[in-house]
């Protein structure tokens, strides 16, 4: 049902609904990761501090260090640079009492130095450690809830592993860490470490208003891309398919391919050759519509003829009538047969040709084969011979189908032969100039009759010679079709020494 429902979609629907599935994909891996980011920078902080928390414990057992106020307090001020980069240190008995906080020190840890030395406390006044015992007070008051859970700490299976969580508020990211302090007698406090790690907020915000801005801008541009696309692609096809739909159904509604055509691009030159087609198709339409009225027309005559001969056949006991009339039947069934012979021929080649290839070819030695086959049938048979005029070793190169060369030739010598008188010739010549190969028929006939010579390359002309009947009128249209497939031109005279001319023009190949 779904993928029914996405083909009957219209291109636009289908180009939006793949990118916005492709979005709520990119979204979920982009969720993925930002859930993955934040784990990841923890875990690079608490790395640091649970390194911090090893080194200051170690110090405590190597050190010997009481857990009471005025030893932790000597440590604090002794080992600046364990602590260095970070917002507070608290440590904590082994009954959770607040023993330490750098806090009420008034120092900032950030700013020690890395030199450890030992720094005596004696010489401290008792004013000094007055005012931190008030604020170690105060501090215990601030710490309670990190007391609790430093309670429950040490109340866990987590003892003895160091222990991280977050507490997060509008301006504040603090990241705490803890772990208790042991050693050869047993667990003896517990020191918790925080930092206000608010470059790993800044840098999720970051990451999510990079992400939001990117979101948009692709949306922007995939909007505009569809605005672009629909207007620019989509309709234009949306009109071509109208118009495919508008000549199938023979509608004489407007159209807007003229509008596509006018285009530089590949639609235009699609909708231009869509265009052309469909004409050229109705030209075929038309022009095989008129050939049928044509055939029709030209076969009705014989037969007309043909009936009234064999009407007249049956009434009359006359030899020489009879002998008379059957050649007329003869002649118009000969006509006839020739007739639907080459329309069927001209039908198959017009079908053949659309799937055949050009090459290239040497006219020479295709036109030495045809003549030879002609001189072998008529020498003997109409002692007709035909020539062939052309330079020894020279090559006369043109793109062509070979087959259809051939067939050219053999349609012109056929024609020449048919009305030449016996012991003529027909001479075949083969030159060239700059542009083109030039091929010339020539027979010793009575020529063209014809007052306009170019009507003789019509379907059916109607001034013909006595012996039509060899022929059906569609000789010399099927091979000005042919040459018009290659390119080339013809064009028909009659000779000032009497006979007909038929001159054909092809381009040279020049690869």
């Amino acid at each position: 049902m779904f993928s029914y429902y996405i083909k009957n979609l219209s291109i636009l629907r289908k180009f939006l609904f793949i990118n916005f599935l492709i979005f709520i994909i990119i979204g979920l891996i982009t969720i993925l990761y930002l859930n993955s980011v934040q784990p990841n920078l923890i875990k690079a902080k608490q790395s640091k501090h649970i390194e911090i928390l090893n080194n200051t414990i170690g110090h405590f057992n190597r050190l010997n260090i009481g857990f009471n106020q005025g030893d932790i307090r000597n440590f604090l001020f002794s080992t600046r640079f364990l602590f260095q980069n970070l917002d507070r240190v608290i440590i904590f008995d082994n009954d959770y009492n607040l023993i330490g906080d750098t806090d009420t020190l008034d120092l900032d840890p950030r700013s020690f130095g890395e030199t450890f030395e030992i720094i005596q406390m004696d010489n401290l006044n008792d004013q000094s450690i007055n005012n931190e015992s008030k604020k170690l007070e105060k501090s215990k008051k601030e710490v309670f809830d990190l007391n609790k859970r430093v309670e429950n700490y040490a109340l866990s299976n987590e003892i003895g592993k160091p222990f991280t969580y977050i507490e997060e508020s509008y301006n504040q990211f603090i990241l705490v860490t803890l772990k208790n302090v042991s050693n050869n007698t047993g667990n003896i406090g517990y020191i918790a470490i925080s930092e206000n790690s608010l470059d790993i907020k800044a840098a999720i915000e970051e990451r999510e208003n990079f992400i939001l801005r990117t979101a948009i801008l692709v949306a922007i541009v995939i909007l505009i891309f569809s605005i672009v696309l629909n207007r620019y692609f989509l309709k234009p096809i949306k009109n071509l398919v109208d118009y495919t739909k508008i000549v199938k159904s023979k509608s004489k509604k407007e159209t807007k391919i003229e509008f596509i055509k006018n285009r530089n691009d590949e639609l235009g030159v699609l909708s231009k050759s869509l265009d052309e087609m469909t004409k050229e198709l109705n030209n075929r339409i038309k022009a095989t519509e008129n050939f049928s009225t044509d055939l029709v027309h030209e076969i009705r005559n014989p037969l007309a003829s043909l009936k009234s001969a064999s009407e007249i056949i049956s009434d009359t006991t006359d030899k020489d009538k009879q002998e008379k009339l059957l050649k007329i039947m003869t002649h118009d069934v000969s006509r006839i047969d020739r007739l639907i012979t080459d329309y069927s021929q001209m039908l198959k080649d017009e079908s053949a040709i659309s799937s055949e290839q050009m090459e290239d070819l040497d006219l020479k030695p295709i036109i030495e084969s045809v003549v030879d086959d002609f001189n072998n049938i008529y020498i003997e048979k109409k002692n007709v011979n035909i020539k062939l005029n052309t330079s020894g070793l020279k090559k006369y190169f043109i793109k062509g189908i070979s087959n259809r060369v051939e067939q050219i030739i053999a349609n012109l010598l056929d024609n020449a032969v048919s009305f030449s008188k016996n012991g003529k010739i027909v001479s075949v010549d083969l030159n060239e100039n700059e542009n083109f190969i030039i091929l010339q028929v020539s027979d010793e006939g009575d020529g063209f009759k014809e007052t306009d010579i170019k009507k003789v390359f019509d379907r059916f002309y109607s001034n013909r010679p006595d012996n039509f009947g060899e022929h059906s009128g569609l000789g010399l249209n099927i091979v000005k079709n042919l040459v018009q497939i290659h390119k080339g031109e013809i064009d028909a005279s009659n000779s000032p020494k009497g006979g007909a001319v038929i001159q054909i023009k092809f381009p040279k190949n020049y690869n």
